[in-house]
């Protein structure tokens, strides 16, 4: 029913989440953090779906950042062994609904145990063509970025690179995210207004959109209101309303 409120030739190429709110989720129902982090697999399964149902080609998941190895060990070794099951269960449906796994951050910090189910799941999916789900797991926008520059100085310091010839396309591919589109929506839950050190390069231009819902209840529904108020959008990039007009 909600379908025809959705624009179906206006969907974002490339959504993004940051999934906020487990913690607080699992706070409310007098339970640890974990039990947050475990009723959130729902809501992955019904984004990634449902992104797939509507032809969206990439949708990329805040699962893990640089600054989440602060938090108390027992949470974070509940969250690694969690990733472990879930990439383990879930690869199946990936399978059956030809969507490839990718990820994106510095997974060498990874356990062995996770880092091993990870790519055994990344090569079993590689051939799929629908759509490509990418975790963002150790990752930070600032690691990333300074991961970036300082493959770029030393490839200028070995005469591959000429400083004069770096440009913004450059940087662009010295970064995690080089073979994938700049998200066009950004989707972030839990009712924080803020971006949590998240693709800063590529979110340049991405539209936003937050909600107060808690990750562990978001559902289909709430990713079309999303995309609904983005489809209300007009994207301009620096541009006029009267310039994009008339580039159409």
């Amino acid at each position: 029913m909600e379908d025809k409120a959705l624009d179906m030739n206006n969907i974002p190429r490339h959504i993004a989440v940051i999934m906020d709110g487990n913690g607080r989720w699992a706070k409310q129902r007098s339970h640890e953090r974990i039990f947050g982090h475990q009723n959130a697999i729902e809501a992955v399964r019904q984004t990634v779906e449902r992104c797939a149902e509507l032809g969206v080609e990439y949708l990329t998941l805040y699962a893990f950042s640089t600054e989440n190895w602060n938090r108390p060990k027992a949470e974070v070794d509940g969250l690694m062994a969690l990733l472990v099951k879930c990439i383990r269960d879930e690869t199946p449906t990936l399978q059956k609904n030809n969507i490839r796994l990718q990820t994106i951050g510095n997974t060498a910090s990874l356990p062995g145990s996770t880092r091993a189910e990870l790519q055994k799941s990344i090569d079993d999916t590689g051939d799929n063509t629908r759509m490509t789900l990418i975790l963002a797991l150790s990752y930070s926008s600032r690691w990333e970025v300074k991961n970036a520059l300082q493959q770029i100085v030393s490839d200028a310091q070995s005469n591959k690179l000429s400083p004069g010839d770096i440009t913004d396309d450059t940087l662009r591919q010295y970064l995690d995210t080089a073979a994938y589109p700049d998200p066009d929506l950004l989707i972030r839950t839990s009712g924080e207004y803020r971006i949590s050190n998240f693709l800063l390069w590529q979110i340049a231009y991405t539209e936003l959109y937050f909600t107060p819902t808690l990750w562990p209840d978001f559902r289909k529904q709430d990713l079309d209101n999303a995309i609904i108020d983005y489809q209300k959008r007009e994207r301009r990039y620096g541009k006029t309303g009267d310039q994009m007009k008339n580039n159409n």
